[in-house]
């Protein structure tokens, strides 16, 4: 079999198993078991592929198949330019947090705190891009905090960020220009509708606070003005139909110049907020 009609057959049955965009996936997954870069599949595809590869191609196309994230099935997720290990353990880096970057990076900062770190790649990337800034990340999870702590030496970032397991704000300490998070948002009766790589094969913890999915925004907008400078900024991603309830919430407890940022889709995606004067 050449590595062309692997494709094609693979690609046939996931798109079967209603797997979006099937085609890139049967491509991504075949460059993992053959073991060379994506982009270097067409190379290949008029060539005859060994039986190793055949099997482990098989093994992935049949995990895919149950709808295990590729990320998963690879072991990581490319996030603003970087690559970053994944699991289970940690919610998948999105495109979508990338609006949170942005904005992030439209003023100066030079410390940065960022609540539920996951795996580390919103503060990762942070770093990455103001290389005289310092940070912190918290977890609840241990297991997400070493792999975020993992990310941390693969992108060279070490020696100025800091991973904490900590509930919420419970093991921070100080203060910071910046606080960025993306909180678990989803409500408990929104699980139901969520794909299944998400609601199978993603940490439950990262997706719902099992309520309102609101949870999150109370604690960042109650606690936050404590550890940050007079000066700071906090940025918090969101559902996309949460903005005037969240927004709400920071006026409420005495934030000011309250806002929200859309995503490159026009949705709703991130909240900025000021400490007050």
């Amino acid at each position: 079999m050449t590595a062309a009609e692997a494709m094609v057959a693979a690609t046939a049955r996931l798109r079967a198993a209603g797997v979006p965009d099937p085609a890139r996936d049967a491509r991504v997954l075949l460059a993992h078991a053959a073991r060379v870069d994506a982009t270097r599949v067409t190379l290949i595809a008029p060539e005859d592929i060994s039986s190793d590869i055949q099997e482990r191609f098989e093994q992935l196309v049949a995990l895919r198949v149950v709808r295990v994230p590729v990320s998963h099935l690879i072991g990581e997720r490319a996030f603003y330019g970087r690559r970053f290990k994944v699991s289970s353990d940690v919610l998948d880096p999105r495109p979508e947090t990338e609006t949170l970057i942005e904005a992030a990076l439209a003023e100066p900062f030079s410390s940065v705190l960022d609540i539920g770190t996951g795996s580390g790649c919103i503060l990762i990337t942070l770093l990455a891009e103001r290389p005289s800034a310092v940070g912190t990340g918290t977890d609840l999870s241990e297991v997400a905090c070493l792999q975020a702590s993992a990310n941390v030496v693969m992108n060279r970032v070490a020696p100025r960020a800091e991973i904490l397991q900590s509930d919420w704000f419970g093991a921070v300490r100080g203060q910071y220009d910046l606080i960025v998070s993306n909180p678990p948002y989803l409500a408990a009766e929104e699980m139901t509708d969520v794909s299944p790589e998400l609601r199978d094969h993603e940490p439950r913890m990262a997706l719902t606070d099992e309520a309102d999915g609101l949870t999150g925004y109370r604690v960042l907008a109650s606690m936050g003005q404590r550890h940050l400078e007079p000066h700071g900024r906090l940025l918090a991603e969101i559902g996309w139909l949460q903005g005037p309830a969240v927004v709400a919430l920071f006026e409420e407890a005495g934030w000011r110049d309250v806002r929200v940022l859309p995503d490159l889709d026009g949705r709703d995606r991130v909240v900025c907020a000021q400490m007050p004067a």
